[in-house]
């Protein structure tokens, strides 16, 4: 490429010195681009760590008194698990046993007034009623595959009656529009067993399998699915 200077005189740029230049620039963009998809997934991150640590604190807070007595669970990952089968449902049954309704006549306020607060309610994606079933299955299955299947539609019934206990609860009344957005009922029949002593080369413990578990997803995970499309559409673009 040819330059005139003022004084008529003329001067070559070499093209290797400005497709230097041009990739320099090109570079920039692309570190900025890439240190500001850093920081946006490290606030991303953060923002879910400290949403999860708090959400958490207030479901201790709120059970810590009821837990014991409901035979009842918080896990790290703030899923409420109910263990107690024989509280829970009759064997091979989907209808909630008496003091299953009681448990979950006192929970549900409680639940819901934590859930729907102010500070946590905008960070939560879905409440998800999952059944488990322990792999056992003795009325009439003629293998481990058809005993899957049963223990699947028994899961989903249990779980089915559940969410509809849930949406009839007259503390879910305010919430309903809400709820009906977010709260889904899960049977996953025996895929997630518990082994004796939480190992998994362990024995399957028959009656732990046997539970009722309240998990929530916050929206945190699905915004970082977003960054990753986005940073997967860029390279191939690039390419």
């Amino acid at each position: 490429m040819e330059y005139e200077t003022s004084e008529g005189q003329s001067y070559w740029i070499p093209m290797a010195d400005l497709m230097t230049g041009l990739m320099m620039v090109f570079m920039l963009i692309a570190i900025s681009y890439m240190l500001m998809v850093e920081q946006t997934t490290t606030l991303i991150v953060k923002e879910y760590e400290n949403t999860r640590q708090d959400l958490k604190k207030a479901l201790q807070k709120e059970f810590s008194e009821k837990l014991k007595e409901w035979d009842a669970e918080l896990l790290g990952d703030m899923t409420l698990k109910f263990k107690n089968p024989e509280v829970l449902f009759d064997t091979g049954k989907s209808t909630l046993k008496p003091q299953f309704k009681i448990i979950l006549d006192a929970f549900i306020p409680q639940y819901l007034k934590v859930l729907n607060s102010e500070k946590f309610k905008s960070s939560i994606k879905e409440v998800r009623i999952e059944g488990h079933t322990s792999p056992r299955w003795n009325k009439g299955a003629t293998g481990p595959e058809d005993a899957y299947f049963k223990n699947m539609k028994l899961s989903q019934e249990r779980t089915r009656e559940t969410l509809e206990y849930v949406l009839n609860n007259p503390a879910a009344h305010a919430h309903l529009d809400w709820l009906r957005q977010v709260i889904t009922a899960n049977g996953l029949s025996s895929s997630h067993p518990i082994h004796v002593g939480g190992i998994e080369t362990n024995p399957i413990d028959e009656s732990a399998s046997q539970r009722v578990e309240f998990r929530i997803v916050t929206n945190s995970e699905e915004r970082l699915a977003k960054i990753a499309e986005s940073l997967t559409s860029t390279k191939n673009e690039s390419n």
